[in-house]
């Protein structure tokens, strides 16, 4: 891989490295297919000559079994080499979709920064597939070549002239295509980019349809997308304006080009330079030239769009991580110790904080913005501005975000679940089949949501849970997380969609799953702070006091307000 990331044409090289040996081996089919097709005019003009002419029989039959023989050939090689060279186009389309989801699920993040999940969606699918063609296309491009040779050769044999125009006319003609190709690249990356960012708006408008509907925001919703619809609509029509012209240029070249063969041809025809079988196999040749250009009429075409998505795909893969990877490691066991000093990043201002091992904490912020940044911070998902987190006195900066993230689990406000069963999905945490889970959806009052639901835990949710209650949802995903059992969890209002009876149940059996492991609660949930043995509140990104729930309630203003109002 290149300094500073993978380029468009690295990835073009990648796809087509990877299926050597498939496109080889289409390209060699589809090269004894295309010469083949060239001599058969040659043939037909040999069988004038030498049977039709002379009247032999047995030379007509010679020659109609070479020609049966040349078709035969043609059709197979045709037939496989299509196989191969397909087969080279999805599975280089398949390996590129590997490395681009590799690179979004890198624990050290990067790649969604910046962009909709439904652009990056666009991008391993579109602009994936696009590439892909590159490995499909090239052994057509080669046939192509291939009979433009041949049928040089063979002008050659029958005419000098005719053969050295095709060898010196081709050239021009191939560079000129590549010259009107390059607007055809421009316009093909701006339609990816703006399709891409229209899938980004409509799956962020489709995630959050049920908050427009319940704040009457659908009428501004559909305003926005129309108009990012109608972009991408715009960008499109000019991307197919552009390969109409291309298309249209390259055929008229092209056509122009056979022109002139045949009448080069005709005119030494009458002129007794080359004779009638000559004239035939030479106007059959230059018919057949047409299919050969068409080819790489159509192979400019998919390189074009390839090359500008194959930018796009090189743009994920070189996004800088968000966090560096670390090469220290923790202790054995993870006592859970955390320890904050001057953190600043957003909304912190030098927070200093300390969570004693097995202890069940509580984090009040009055400003959402410094929850979201504490966890953050926390997760691994962004380097701090200034200051560290030390778990059991090594810095999270310091180690892999993959083992961080085990030590340390941030369970979201916001978690998402999968397509799958409810079981499936609490055990997504526990990462063993053959875990028990009981523990876990008790604790989270989620055993009460799989009794309500036709097949149990068995029963399969829709996509993002939608098929569950906000706080059916909420509950498997807090089951989820308690399911993981990591040393240290940090849990984000887990119950704010959640009654107030479920909700004190899930406060005590929290924290008796708990018992031993070190819990971060950063939530406003009275009950859920009860239960914790010491609650710290953040005002302008830095504790201003902590105490126990009752005393906090009883004492501060603040903590009253945030909690108690």
């Amino acid at each position: 891989m290149p300094a500073g990331g993978p380029t468009g044409g690295h990835v073009l090289r990648r796809a087509l490295g990877d299926q050597r040996r498939r496109v080889g081996g289409a390209s060699l089919l589809a090269m004894a297919h295309q010469a083949c097709e060239a001599l058969v005019p040659v043939v037909i003009g040999l069988t004038i000559d030498e049977a039709v002419g002379t009247g032999s029989a047995g030379a007509l039959l010679r020659w109609l079994l070479v020609l049966a023989g040349l078709f035969l050939v043609l059709s197979t090689c045709y037939r496989i080499s299509a196989r191969f060279a397909e087969g080279a186009g999805e599975s280089a389309a398949h390996r590129i979709r590997q490395d681009l989801a590799a690179r979004v699920l890198d624990p050290r993040g990067g790649a969604d920064t910046g962009r909709l999940p439904g652009a990056l969606t666009a991008v391993a699918t579109g602009d994936a597939r696009r590439v892909g063609s590159v490995a499909s296309a090239l052994p057509y491009a080669l046939s192509a070549l291939t009979g433009l040779a041949v049928s040089a050769v063979a002008l050659l044999g029958t005419s000098v002239p005719l053969g050295l125009l095709v060898l010196l006319g081709v050239p021009p003609l191939l560079w000129i295509g590549h010259l009107i190709s390059r607007p055809l690249e421009r316009r093909s990356e701006a339609e990816q980019e703006h399709a891409a960012h229209a899938s980004g708006v409509a799956a962020d408008l489709v995630a959050g349809l049920r908050v427009l509907k319940g704040i009457g925001a659908e009428g501004a919703a559909v305003a926005r997308y129309r108009e990012t619809s109608r972009s991408s609509l715009a960008s499109a029509l000019r991307a197919a304006n552009s390969r109409a012209w291309h298309d249209g240029a390259i055929l008229a070249l092209t056509g122009v080009f056979i022109a002139v063969i045949g009448l080069v041809g005709a005119h030494l025809a009458m002129r007794g330079t080359i004779s009638v079988g000559d004239l035939v196999a030479a106007v059959g040749l230059a018919q057949y030239l047409l299919g050969p250009f068409q080819l790489l009429t159509y192979v400019n075409g998919e390189f074009a769009q390839a090359r500008a998505s194959a930018d796009r795909i090189a743009e994920v893969l070189a996004s800088p991580p968000a966090v560096a990877a670390g090469t220290a490691a923790l202790p054995s066991p993870v006592a859970g110790r955390l320890r904050l000093r001057g953190l600043t990043h957003g909304a912190l201002r030098g927070l200093d904080l300390d969570v004693a091992p097995g202890s069940v904490v509580g984090v009040v912020s009055r400003d959402p913005a410094a929850a979201n940044d504490l966890l953050l911070c926390l997760g691994r998902e962004r380097e701090p501005d200034a200051g560290t987190v030390e778990l059991d006195g090594v810095p999270l900066a310091d180690l892999d975000p993959g083992e961080a993230r085990r030590a340390v689990l941030v369970a979201h406000h916001d978690a998402d679940l999968f397509e799958d069963s409810l079981l499936a999905n609490v055990r997504a945490g526990a990462g063993d089949d053959a875990s028990d889970v009981g523990p876990a959806l008790a604790a989270a009052a989620a055993d009460d949501v799989a009794e309500a639901l036709p097949d149990g835990v068995h029963t399969v949710l829709a996509e993002r849970g939608r098929s569950l209650s906000g706080g059916q949802r909420q509950r498997v995903a807090l089951a989820r997380a308690l399911a993981a059992d990591p040393p240290v969890l940090v849990v984000h209002d887990p119950t704010t969609a959640v009654d107030t009876v479920t909700e004190a149940r899930i406060a005590v059996r929290l924290r008796e799953l708990r018992r031993g492991r070190t819990t971060v609660l950063v939530t406003t949930s009275p009950a859920l702070l009860a239960g914790t043995d010491v609650v710290v509140v953040l005002d302008g990104g830095t504790v201003v006091v902590e105490g126990s729930h009752p005393e906090l309630a009883a004492s501060h203003e603040t903590y009253r307000s945030a909690v108690l109002a």
